[in-house]
């Protein structure tokens, strides 16, 4: 596999007989360190410890990036607007996790967001994280309305950090209540952070801050010495109360 140079830095192929990564320290400030290896599930799980994630559009090679700065959300840190308030407080709506992953990673993949076209959650990337979930790291939160699916996220817990990597909604506030449920449950839990990975004007929005990359992989190192919660998640229970 040839290599790849950006301006003066060195972007490492991967071996697919290894699961060993660049440090992320080094790696350029848009984030870009590796490319190539393959989906694997161990790889991806090491990719998440040492800071590191896959992005990629279908038909390119694997790209993996661990971005400066990195977006991150405190659970006890998001934003409640008024009006949201209000769509919280009128429970039109029922609130499970890990009850239909595979729903929720499909929907990520399908439900059109304006101003982005096609979709990186490719079969490829869909099948793996399934594992994921089937392994007990990979978790969903589902939000109902009258028995539709209306909206959700998914994303990677290990330690003290949940790795967000996608949310969709097909109502309104669909996934707003989902991230709200699920920063109630770590906030709980004693979770440090989740990891947002790059920087969107909504989610600033929502109270996700911009840290530094240096900054983020101290925290995440502090965060993994935490007791991991692997396993299915269907058990945890959430219902919106007022503060």
């Amino acid at each position: 596999m040839s290599s790849i140079f950006d301006d003066d830095y060195f972007i490492a192929p991967l071996s697919r007989y290894s699961h060993s990564f660049p440090d992320p320290r080094y790696a350029a400030k848009e984030g870009l360190l590796a490319y190539g290896g393959d989906l694997h599930p161990d790889r991806i799980l090491k990719a998440y410890r040492t800071g590191i994630f896959p992005w990629y559009k279908s038909g390119d090679p694997i790209l993996w990036w661990s971005p400066d700065p990195r977006l991150l959300l405190y659970p006890d840190g998001l934003i409640l607007r008024r009006s949201f308030r209000r769509v919280l407080r009128n429970r039109a709506y029922t609130v499970r996790f890990d009850h239909d992953f595979a729903s929720v990673i499909a929907s990520c993949a399908s439900v059109p967001r304006h101003g982005q076209e096609g979709t990186w959650l490719t079969p490829e990337m869909q099948e793996a994280y399934t594992e994921l979930h089937h392994r007990g790291f990979a978790h969903s939160v589902e939000v109902y309305e009258e028995g539709e699916l209306v909206g959700g996220l998914y994303g990677i817990a290990m330690g003290g950090a949940f790795f967000g990597e996608s949310m969709f909604s097909r109502r309104r506030d669909g996934s707003k209540i989902a991230l709200k449920a699920l920063c109630d449950l770590l906030s709980k839990k004693g979770y440090d952070f989740i990891d947002c990975q790059v920087v969107t004007d909504h989610l600033v929005s929502l109270g996700a801050l911009p840290v530094a990359r240096d900054r983020f992989l101290s925290e995440l190192e502090s965060a993994l010495l935490k007791p991991s919660d692997i396993g299915s998640w269907s058990k945890f229970h959430w219902e919106y109360e007022d503060d």
